[in-house]
Formats: structure tokens, sequence, C-alpha cells
């Protein structure tokens, strides 16, 4: 088992920054990726960003590229999600998940275990 810890959301205008931080623990060494998603509210869980345990591969979604930036710190067991220039529609609850395996890492199917989400949300 994998527990994952969310933190870090919160209120911002438009335009700021906000950076979250997802902490895992129990059999983290099984590990492949990790990944961040969101919901917002009547919508499906999109992929956010991913990134490899070993090597440190990245991966992002269109909508986010060059605003997010998705890192770990493997001896903390820890991925963080630096999220600037935020916009309205990034407003959504925020969760992060990992992986056993490879795979599409886009794909929600691809994860094993899920944290409890933080919410971001980004006036106008």
């Amino acid at each position: 088992q994998v527990q994952l810890v969310e933190s870090g959301g919160g209120l911002v205008q438009a335009g700021g920054s906000l950076s979250l931080s997802c902490a895992a623990s129990g059999r983290t060494f099984s590990s492949f990726a990790m990944g961040w998603f969101r919901q917002a509210p009547g919508k499906g869980r999109e992929f956010v960003a991913a990134i490899m345990w070993t090597g440190g591969s990245t991966y992002y979604a269109d909508s986010v590229k060059g605003r997010f930036t998705i890192s770990r710190d493997n001896a903390k067991k820890t991925v963080y999600l630096q999220m600037n220039s935020l916009k309205p529609e990034d407003t959504a609850v925020y969760y992060c998940a990992s992986t056993t395996k490879p795979g599409a890492v886009y794909t929600t199917g691809l994860y094993d275990y899920w944290g409890q989400g933080t919410q971001v949300t980004v006036s106008s």
C-alpha cells in the first residue's frame, strides 16, 4: 500500500501562483511514476502532469504546459506541482496519484493509489 497526502491548495487571484505537495509513504519503492490530476465541478478527472521517480522524465497536459512545473524529491518521497500564471479555469480539486507500472501516464486507469485531493480556487 502507498499513502498519498496532498497539501498547498487555496484561493489565489488570476495570474498568481500556488505550490502543491504530495507526500508518499508506505511501499513507495514499488512506485514507478507520480501524477497530478484535477477535477472541476461537473467534469471528469483530467491529467495535469506526471513524473518518473527514476530519471525524472516529465509530462504535461497542453493546457498547463509552460505554466506548471512538476518536480520530485526522492529522499523526501515528495512530488511538487508549481503552478504559475493561474487562470480561473484551473479551479479544481487537485489529486496526486501513484502507479507501480509503466504505461500511458495521462490516463487515470494506470494509477493504483490516490490522495484525498486539495482544492485550488482561482478568482478572476
